[in-house]
Formats: C-alpha cells, sequence, structure tokens
C-alpha cells in the first residue's frame, strides 16, 4: 500500500531529545537534513536523568526551544504541546542491565509515561505522534528475522516496559484515532552514546588502556545501525507512515558480540589481552534480526552507513572528545 505524504512540519515536540538518538535527530532537523521538516522548530522535552546531556544539543539555535520537564507531568504538557505539528517520542528508560536492577524506573517513563504523554497529545490536537521502540520487544530469534507483525515476547524488564508502551500508542490509533506510527529499531550507535552502552563503553576503556568486559561465550548476536541512519527511517515514519502502522528500522548489519569487540581492538589498536570475560547477563537474548522490507517498500528507506565507516567515525569521534565523555565515567564509576 502506497504511504500518504504528510504536509511539512512547522513546530515538533521531541521527548528525550538531550539523549543519544534524540539529540542526533534533534541535530539533524535544525541542520536542514529532512526535506519534510526544513525550517522546522523543535521543542526539547527532556528530564536530563543520569543519560541526558545539555552537551548534546545546540542550545544556542533560535530554532531550539529546550523544556526541562518530564513526560509524566501532565500540567506542563497541557501547557506545552498545544501548537505543535508533530511529536517524536525518544525519552525511555533504555539500559536493560539497569533494568535487571531495577525494573520500576521502566515501567513509570515507559509505559506510564507513553500514556500520559498520549493522553496530552491527543486533547491538544497534535498531529502525528511518532513512538520510537526498539527490536527488542521481539525476544530472540535463533533464525531468520523479525516482521512488523510477529508476536511480542520481550525478555527484560526494559524490553517488556517498551512492548507495553509500543501497545498503548497503537491502541490510542484503534480507540481515538490518533496519527500514531510506531518503529522499532536495532542495536544504534554512533557519536553522543552515553558511556555504559557496549561501543562507547569498550572505545573509551581501550583508549584508557583498560580491559573490557564481554559477556559469556560472545556469541550473542545483534543488527547494527548507525543512529544517522536511524533518524532518517524515523523521519521517513513522521514524514510519510501510514497511520497505526510499525515499522522496523535496521542496519543491515549483524555480528556476534565477540566479532564486534574484535573490530573495536582492531580500531584502537589493542589487543585479546585486553578482554576480560564476564558472567552472561541474566536472561541475555542469543539473536536479534529485523527484516526492514516494508520500511524500504513503502517509505524508500536504505541505511546509507557501513558499519566500517561508522564505527571507525565513532572511535574517531570518542577519541577527539574527551571533555564530554569523561565526566560521565566519572559520574557513574562506570
Amino acid at each position: 500500500m502506497e504511504a500518504v505524504v504528510h504536509s511539512t512540519v512547522v513546530q515538533i515536540l521531541v521527548t528525550g531529545g538531550a539523549g543519544f538518538i534524540g539529540s542526533a535527530y534533534v541535530r539533524a532537523v535544525l541542520k536542514d537534513e529532512f526535506a519534510g521538516a526544513v525550517g522546522a522548530s523543535v521543542t526539547v522535552l527532556d528530564l536530563l536523568s543520569y543519560s541526558g546531556n545539555l552537551a548534546n544539543l545546540p542550545v544556542t539555535d533560535s530554532r531550539l526551544n529546550f523544556v526541562r520537564g518530564d513526560i509524566g507531568d501532565a500540567a506542563l504538557l497541557r501547557d506545552l504541546l498545544p501548537g505543535h505539528d508533530a511529536i517524536v517520542h525518544f525519552a525511555a528508560e533504555s539500559h536493560v542491565d539497569r533494568s535487571i536492577s531495577g525494573a520500576i524506573p521502566f515501567v513509570t517513563t515507559n509505559v506510564l509515561g507513553t500514556q500520559v504523554l498520549l493522553d496530552a497529545a491527543r486533547e491538544a490536537g497534535v498531529g502525528r505522534f511518532v513512538h520510537v521502540s526498539t527490536d527488542e520487544v521481539y525476544g530472540s530469534i535463533d533464525e531468520g528475522s523479525w516482521t512488523e507483525t510477529w508476536p511480542l515476547a520481550p525478555n527484560s524488564p526494559y524490553a517488556a516496559s517498551k512492548a507495553a508502551s509500543d501497545l498503548l500508542a497503537l491502541a490510542a490509533h484503534r480507540t481515538h484515532g490518533m496519527d500514531v506510527v510506531v518503529t522499532r529499531c536495532s542495536n544504534n550507535y554512533g557519536p553522543h552514546q552515553f558511556p555504559e552502552k557496549v561501543i562507547p563503553l569498550f572505545v573509551t576503556n581501550l583508549l584508557d588502556g583498560k580491559q573490557v568486559p564481554l559477556y559469556g561465550d560472545g556469541g550473542n548476536i545483534r543488527d547494527w545501525l548507525h543512529v544517522s541512519d536511524h533518524c532518517r527511517g524515523i523521519q521517513l515514519a513522521l514524514e510519510k507512515g501510514r497511520a497505526g502502522e510499525v515499522y522496523n528500522i535496521g542496519g543491515g548489519t549483524e555480528l556476534t558480540n565477540r566479532e564486534l569487540t574484535g573490530r573495536l581492538l582492531e580500531a584502537c589498536g589493542a589487543g585479546w589481552d585486553m578482554v576480560r570475560p564476564v558472567e552472561d547477563r541474566k536472561g541475555h537474548d542469543r539473536r536479534y534480526s529485523l527484516d526492514i522490507t516494508k520500511i524500504k517498500n513503502e517509505l524508500g528507506y536504505e541505511p546509507q552507513v557501513t558499519l566500517e565507516q561508522g564505527l571507525a567515525d565513532t572511535v574517531t569521534w570518542y577519541r577527539e572528545n574527551r571533555a564530554w565523555w569523561e565526566p560521565l565515567k566519572a559520574r557513574t564509576g562506570r
């Protein structure tokens, strides 16, 4: 089915826009990289919790309005949302290990927060609502790839909270007729990623001459997606996606964690003596793999950044931006 092209948006609300992926999207919009958002103004709503960082945003840009606040604050949303043409909802607790040690913040933000935001968007008459989710809601797959109709079978508290929020967003479309689109991405990487995630953690450790922790046998498989490709996919969903639909956004490059580690060691000029095997994560999903046929055929999506170039550029960015990541690692004890 052919997608309907939405009119150019003028004012976009981006939740979680000071985080890794959200800020990449905001920077792309403000650089006029997307045809459907040229000249658009952006409101970023971010609580600036542990992974939110104002240093990720061009705060002096006249088209950017930053608001520090919680997506669960209904009163704030009632004042903030009127006048916005679209919402791109990134805000979420997203680290699996943290969800295993304490799931309540994930349920509070990802489930309850999303519902409060949906209610406020409907009340304010906001048009398109893009709900940004993850491939982890599908669980684990031994062979083949997930299509958008695959049953949800999340295995971590984080993934379960995102699956719940996906269903709430789709229910808002079916029940209230809201213009909702859900995107599900594979593992993202790139500059400005908080250094508890595997690629920035490994790169920054290696740059400091420290060992890196490799879970289990290193055989877990992930599909890797450069953050700029993810943002392009999100914008395509905003501009042309069909209301009530889900679109998978993948990078098309699957690696075992051991293969990824090898590439990062090579990029940082280190050997396997810098790898420290650690006990596997509880409930560690073995393999993720997204089928991106739907978003290719309907919206014209194609990943543009090769893993080789993307990893090289990412390592270079962390090597040249110690002032960004060193305080974050010191604060978290990572």
